[in-house]
């Protein structure tokens, strides 16, 4: 009986997990823009034209790098590059349904305290696994269901 076989398959699989971990955070690596009037660019530096003006807090998912630009995809997947020190590792969600209740627990038989409307950028202040806690700018925290959410 060859006992080195089982190690080779058991590093093996260990291996394959480990990279899938890496590949699975990799593709989940997001970052939110710092500061208002951050322009998202159709390539990686100024020379290239402005897509669209970003807001502070918007939550971004990285899928590309290229010195000191990132590649860049939001909640719609519209894709584009912004300068990376625009950018912070500040959570955030965006809201990507018509209205999300925001509620004074993580339940929705909790009261409603205000509701948040399809793209507005939320603080992501604590999540489980189905709710989050946001605040909204100068606004209400409170509860979402994170089905209405995208972010981090």
């Amino acid at each position: 009986m060859n006992v080195r076989a089982p190690r080779l398959l058991t590093a093996l699989a260990a291996s394959t997990l480990l990279a899938l971990a890496a590949t699975g955070a990799q593709a989940r690596d997001m970052v939110a823009i710092s500061k208002d009037g951050v322009n998202m660019r159709t390539g990686a530096g100024t020379q290239h034209a402005v897509s669209w003006e970003l807001s502070k807090g918007y939550p971004l998912q990285v899928t590309g790098r290229r010195g000191d630009w990132l590649r860049v995809k939001d909640f719609e997947n519209d894709t584009g590059w912004v300068h990376r020190p625009l950018t912070n590792k500040q959570a955030h969600h965006i809201v990507k349904s018509n209205v999300a209740n925001i509620r004074s627990g993580p339940s929705t038989n909790t009261r409603v305290l205000g509701r948040a409307e399809r793209g507005e950028v939320l603080r992501t202040l604590e999540k489980r696994p189905q709710w989050v806690k946001v605040q909204q700018d100068g606004g209400v925290s409170g509860w979402v269901s994170r089905p209405l959410l995208w972010g981090w």
